[in-house]
């Protein structure tokens, strides 16, 4: 649902273009409309599309900086705080997490020594050719690289299975009203 007010772009901010992902600039002066503004990102529409702003550029739009919390700080194992950041990760068009969508497919903790660890994850988009998929591998690449221990994180793009609804959390089905 879009926000019946339109907010005026501030300052020249850089935005990723949905679904494909190419970068663009909003000029200031621009007149756009919050669509979401979930984990660290605002979704925008501005002049018929869908754009990303990095919550770090919520002052360009005059809101709020989106930050995450340190996710150090928090109880648990590594395991734990992987599901904690992938809960953190949206899809730009679906006001629902990464994890609840069922786009994680499998998460492996692989251990390097006694604090140490790799993780590789496989996932998948809720459509093949979505060009945001190289935008949300990084998201999730920064987020776990930033738990204490993990040394190395490889992200994998699979469509095999085919991602469908029947993979959502009954959570995520309820939120939208699928249930």
């Amino acid at each position: 649902m879009y926000q019946q007010t339109a907010i005026e772009v501030l300052r020249e901010v850089e935005a990723a273009l949905i679904p494909s992902g190419v970068t663009v600039t909003l000029q200031a002066g621009t007149q756009v409309y919050v669509t979401q503004a979930l984990g660290n990102a605002y979704t925008l529409h501005v002049n018929g599309n869908l754009v990303r702003v990095a919550g770090k550029d919520g002052d360009a739009l005059g809101l709020v900086i989106l930050d995450s919390p340190d996710i150090n700080q928090a109880e648990g194992s590594v395991e734990d705080k992987i599901a904690m950041q992938l809960k953190t990760c949206f899809d730009p068009e679906i006001p629902v997490n990464i994890m609840d969508l069922g786009l994680i497919y499998e998460c492996q903790v692989l251990p390097l020594g006694l604090n140490d660890f790799n993780v590789e994850i496989k996932m998948t988009l809720t459509a093949v050719g979505c060009g945001m998929g190289p935008v949300l591998v990084g998201e999730v690449e920064e987020k776990i690289r930033q738990i204490h221990g993990v040394k190395e994180v490889k992200v994998e793009l699979v469509f095999d299975p085919p991602w469908s609804r029947d993979m959502m959390s009954d959570e995520a089905k309820l939120q939208l009203g699928l249930l």
